[in-house]
């Protein structure tokens, strides 16, 4: 009994609980329509149909480091690098919010150029204009992490990617693990609402791991997960491995999405870009099996080719204007509507 697919979705229903086993049991399940259903159906009870949008702000592609599966790797010598300057990022801060955009997200490569002061200020003058800020600006010192959370940025997303060590360090040269979930405890211990997420379909990595992924997710506990299907780019290291799984991993991604939904009945989950890029209702499908969140690119055009962390991506050579109308007109035709408040997780954190 413990074993039928419908004994767990009802236990996950009820508790919101399963353990490392029953995990593996709904990824490996054929039945992705009782899985998405069911959190779908959590998602309704929980969060209501409101979509909360964050206007996404690609600020600079160069990256320190040298993961081997993105585009922004430091050795990826074909990427066109840019960095947007300060006034320049705190302006499509403003253009977002006239169009009605509550929060925005600051995403960055690995970027050394900004500095503390600079991205202080940044933070500063973009809370002047009453938005709710995530940053997404991977691996800081405590004291980085602080000043930021000081300076009024809201939330952090830092995406473990996997719990896999071996993996992890080999899919990462040059970083450790224990050192991204420090970076993860700093991030909360600052006082942001922690966003973290993997990567579904990684070379080496097993469903056993991505079991193990979940319940890391919750332990920390996350109040956002961000979960992107591995998308193989050539233009990356990751090509010189033996085995690479360039198969669709859409199913999968939504998968883990709706497993976290039902597990974590009310945290913020987005219908990434990148699902999207594999399935061209990607989004929407995501939207109705768990996910809340949807953001949108307010970057301007003339960047977006050069954010290319994998090949494919969707909207290029869209207006911000228009990635706002667009993905308005999508969810209201699923008979969801737009969030009117900043969405935070937690109720202690002032809106």
């Amino acid at each position: 009994m413990k074993n039928n697919i419908n004994y767990i979705l009802q236990k996950s229903i009820n508790s919101h609980n399963l353990d490392e086993k029953e995990i593996l049991l709904l990824l490996k399940t054929k039945s992705i329509k009782k899985l998405t259903s069911s959190a779908d159906m959590i998602r309704k009870k929980y969060l209501g149909d409101e979509v909360h949008l964050r206007a996404l702000i690609e600020f600079s592609n160069y990256c320190k480091q040298n993961c081997l599966y993105c585009g922004l790797q430091k050795t990826n010598l074909k990427l066109d690098r840019y960095r947007i300057k300060e006034q320049d990022i705190i302006n499509l801060a403003k253009q977002a919010k006239n169009y009605g955009y509550k929060t925005v997200v600051l995403q960055s490569g690995e970027d050394p150029y900004y500095t503390i002061k600079k991205m202080v200020y940044i933070i500063s003058e973009i809370k002047k204009l009453d938005l709710a800020i995530t940053l997404s600006i991977g691996e800081k010192t405590f004291n980085e992490y602080k000043s930021y959370r000081q300076a009024g940025a809201d939330r952090y997303l830092l995406r473990i990617e996997t719990t896999d060590e071996k993996l992890y360090n080999k899919l990462n040269p040059g970083m450790n693990l224990k050192n991204r979930m420090q970076c993860l405890e700093n991030i909360k211990k600052s006082g942001f609402e922690v966003g973290s997420g993997i990567m579904v379909g990684l070379p080496g990595q097993t469903l056993e791991s991505i079991a193990k992924d979940i319940i890391y997710l919750k332990s920390i506990p996350v109040a956002m997960a961000g979960i992107g299907p591995f998308i193989y780019n050539p233009d990356t290291s990751i090509s010189h491995l033996e085995k690479i799984n360039k198969n669709n991993h859409f199913d999968l991604s939504l998968k883990v999405m709706a497993i976290l939904r039902l597990i974590m009945p009310d945290i913020n989950i987005p219908a990434t870009t990148a699902m999207e890029t594999l399935n061209h209702n990607g989004r929407l499908i995501a939207l109705q099996s768990g996910a809340n969140v949807v953001m949108p690119n307010a970057t301007e055009t003339i960047y977006r080719k050069k954010y290319e962390i994998y090949p494919g991506k969707i909207c290029l050579n869209d207006s911000p204007e228009h990635c706002r109308t667009c993905i308005e007109s999508k969810i209201k035709s699923i008979g969801r509507f737009i969030s009117k408040s900043k969405g935070f997780h937690n109720s202690n954190v002032a809106i």
